[in-house]
């Protein structure tokens, strides 16, 4: 544990070369032990998250005597699976851990992960039983709907997979360092069509947090639709974004190239190409770019784009999580480059509150902020399906976490 939280904190002798969850921990003044069964935690100031942050599937702990560099290529852990072999854009393959700590488990000699980029390839190979399930919250609700006619014994289930998909605009990058242009750039936005053409329907607008029933911090719709872009008003909203892109010089006949940079899979993919057609309407021209797995968080770390589509996957349904890790200036996860010390207090702020209704109002006051500064334009909070083969046994999905269900310490398969 204290080679861990030292290692986070960057106390450490040894670095973390991307440390992604480094925001989480900012509040760890120390960490000490007591004999080898006790580890203390001080904190700088009260956090009600951090029991939560701790019993994250994104908070591992890591072993001291395997260096980070050693890590990064041959992961080693305490988890109920163990680190075979990963090939890109192939495959990913884990296998049993014989001393896993809890007795019996996992029920599974393996898993394998194989890494289809093209969606309907990967739904046609799992109706023709060449998978026990889908990837979680991977199938849309046209493809659904082929799944449950062509593979009626399967066993589906539409949930809220706790991502977000969002526009990313670089603001470190000219023109894009223009407040007026993105304002533009968001003013455009259609979000029910995105819902719509890619969910039938199926899907939330909300702001930066999980949106109720499902979320419980999330902002109330009512307050939602006050922001602009939010209230349905599409034709009026692009009118003024027109004029502003008019303004700043650009208009039919001198439009703005500029390639719009996503993660090379089909959840990221279709939305980033409805972003481009909608952007043509202000005379913005997108170019998709598409980025292999590995590569997307380092290259937003890096700010290496101008444009993006993102999709924002969270661990735990608590503000601390979706504003440490995302918006307060020190993260390195704010790829925007947005950075506001009003809204930072107001984190610690609402970070601190005991009372979970007064802490609320403080959540929601802090998300609107960041709707109206554009920090990172939300489009709609995805609704998705997760299929399985009815041998597959044990599973439970997750509605408010997207990376919490996937120990598969009790999946078994009855063959």
């Amino acid at each position: 544990m204290k080679c861990t939280f030292d290692l986070l904190t960057n106390q450490a002798k040894e670095k973390l070369r991307l440390d992604y969850r480094e925001t989480w921990w900012v509040n760890v003044a120390k960490t000490t032990t007591n004999g080898d069964r006790e580890a203390t935690l001080h904190l700088k100031r009260p956090q009600l998250a951090i029991l939560a942050l701790l019993a994250s599937g994104d908070t591992p702990i890591y072993p001291c005597h395997v260096s980070p560099r050693d890590m990064r290529q041959h992961p080693i852990g305490t988890g109920p699976f163990k680190f075979v072999d990963y090939k890109p854009n192939q495959f990913i393959k884990v296998a049993r851990n014989p001393d896993y700590w809890k007795s019996g488990r996992p029920y599974l000699d393996g898993i394998e992960y194989t890494i289809i980029p093209n969606r309907s390839t990967a739904i046609l190979a799992f109706i023709a039983g060449k998978f026990d399930m889908t990837f979680p919250y991977e199938v849309t609700i046209p493809l659904l709907k082929d799944i449950r006619a062509q593979s009626p014994q399967a066993i589906c289930e539409i949930g809220m997979a706790s991502e977000s998909i969002g526009m990313l605009i670089n603001r470190t990058a000219a023109p894009f360092d223009n407040a007026e242009l993105r304002r533009a750039m968001a003013l455009t936005l259609d979000r029910k069509s995105f819902i719509d053409i890619l969910g039938q329907g199926e899907g939330e607008l909300g702001g930066a947090l999980l949106p109720p029933p499902d979320g419980v911090w999330g902002m109330p719709a009512a307050r939602l639709q006050s922001l602009p872009g939010y209230g349905g008003e599409v034709q009026k909203n692009r009118t003024e974004a027109q004029a502003i892109m008019q303004k700043l010089g650009y208009g039919p006949s001198n439009r703005l190239p500029v390639k719009i940079s996503t993660r090379n899979l089909a959840v990221y993919r279709d939305p980033a190409a409805i972003l481009i057609d909608q952007l043509k309407d202000i005379y913005i021209d997108g170019e998709l770019d598409t980025v292999e797995t590995a590569n997307w968080v380092p290259k937003l770390i890096r700010k290496d784009f101008k444009v993006g589509l993102n999709v924002l996957g969270t661990a735990v349904d608590d503000p601390d999580v979706y504003f440490y890790q995302n918006y307060v200036c020190s993260s390195a996860r704010n790829y925007p480059g947005y950075c506001d010390k009003e809204f930072d207090k107001m984190v610690d702020q609402q970070s601190m509150e005991a009372n979970p209704e007064k802490r609320k109002k403080l959540v929601w006051d802090a998300d609107f902020k960041l709707q109206q500064d554009l920090a990172r334009p939300i489009i709609y909070h995805l609704r998705a399906a997760t299929c399985w083969q009815p041998e597959l046994k044990g599973l439970t999905m997750m509605t408010n976490s997207q990376y919490n269900g996937w120990r598969f310490e009790d999946v078994w398969l009855d063959r």
